[in-house]
């Protein structure tokens, strides 16, 4: 953490574990947004991307699904990478054996768990759920005992809890890794999280992965609250991307854990604006300009009393410093501006403006700004004091 900010915020992490690890699906649950396709050749840069600035693991797709898909999963699984490569399957040994073929060193295993999705999607009961993962891990562990194997429970918020503690330890029985808590609609919030997570991971005995979706704004701080319940694998995407609403974000998670919970993940975050940019334009999306972490309006201040605390004092208004995040700070001018910020940015275009000359040139500023209906270009600025120094010298 920056020496001046724990000055001010001095964080001791509370969290329930001493590790937090991060998954990232944005190859795989990323690619679910409805009308995103990543091209093989953007797979790829997307996992080398994620593999230097610090990824545990990368979900990389899905192996079953065959034709391009597959091979583009071999190709990252041969990589070399330094994080983990994942492949998901649906609880089947076809898919898993496809898996275990690409030669990922990590799998996960889905399947649901909720009474709604046993009953009306996959038609079963619970026994047959039951048999199921338990063959499914055991095939698995069988084929590569050192294959790291994580078990999902798909739409888990939403099962009950002593289903989910059985699903749990029946998977453990036959030597899975991880449990996945997939909260797959969104209707958790941070309070019952950590409850149900601590029971799960002090029940189960199995460590505890959060995957969850934002369709109630609440996918990071449901993250958050798990990880404080003894979750430490977190499951993300880049910017967000996912299906509905979307998944935790992977910058969003990082620099909340960093910033809010005093835990590094020790990540180069530096560069979360770049890959965010990389991704997105590869998903056919932009970056919000008010995204939370990589959003250009995150060091944006045109309000004339946020402006001047930042000029005196980038804390005041920042968290952290824009370059943390491969950011830079931007001063706005417009209608809400103030007289310091105008002294500012004329001295970045070599004009000296006295503190009187600002607070003169303000009112025409704030007019243009509000005939615009936007902030101004510098442009627009040079020209606005062209025309009053014209005027004074007409006199």
């Amino acid at each position: 953490m920056d020496r001046e900010l724990a000055k001010n915020f001095p964080l001791e992490s509370k969290l329930g574990v001493t590790r937090v690890m991060i998954d990232d699906t944005t190859l795989r649950d990323g690619e679910q947004t409805a009308g995103v396709v990543f091209a093989n050749k953007e797979k790829v840069r997307i996992a080398r991307l994620l593999d230097e600035i610090g990824v545990d693991q990368i979900e990389a797709g899905i192996p079953a699904m065959g034709g391009d898909e597959r091979d583009v999963i071999e190709e990252i699984a041969g990589l070399g990478l330094k994080a983990s490569v994942l492949g998901w399957n649906r609880a089947n040994k076809t898919d898993i054996q496809t898996s275990i073929d690409c030669g990922v060193d990590a799998i996960a295993i889905s399947l649901a768990t909720s009474h709604i999705h046993i009953q009306t999607k996959l038609m079963k009961d619970r026994d047959w759920i039951l048999n199921t993962i338990r063959e499914s891990v055991a095939f698995a562990k069988g084929q590569n005992p050192d294959l790291y194997v994580s078990v999902n429970a798909e739409d888990a918020s939403r099962t009950e809890i002593g289903f989910l503690l059985e699903y749990a330890k029946a998977a453990k029985e036959e030597g899975a890794d991880r449990i996945r808590f997939c909260d797959t609609i969104g209707l958790m919030e941070p309070f019952r999280t950590y409850e149900v997570i601590k029971h799960l991971r002090e029940e189960s005995g199995l460590e505890v992965e959060m995957h969850t979706h934002n369709d109630f704004g609440m996918a990071v701080a449901n993250a958050i609250a798990g990880i404080h319940a003894g979750a430490n694998w977190v499951n993300v995407t880049v910017g967000g991307l996912g299906e509905r609403a979307g998944n935790a974000a992977l910058e969003e998670v990082a620099m909340a854990l960093k910033y809010i919970e005093g835990f590094d993940l020790e990540m180069d975050t530096t560069r979360f604006r770049e890959v965010g940019e990389y991704v997105m334009k590869a998903a056919g999306r932009q970056i919000p300009v008010w995204k939370s972490v990589i959003g250009t309006n995150m060091f944006a201040h045109e309000s004339g009393i946020h402006a001047d605390g930042v000029i005196k004092n980038p804390l005041t208004y920042e968290v952290f410093a824009p370059a943390e995040v491969g950011l830079v700070r931007q001063i706005v001018i417009g209608k809400h501006s103030g007289s310091r910020a105008l002294e500012l940015k004329f001295e970045e275009y070599g004009i000296e403006v006295t503190k009187e000359e600002a607070t003169e040139l303000l009112p025409r500023v704030r007019t243009m700004a509000i005939e615009l209906k936007r902030s101004l270009f510098d442009k627009e600025l040079v020209y606005i004091y062209n025309d009053w120094k014209a005027e004074k010298q007409k006199g």
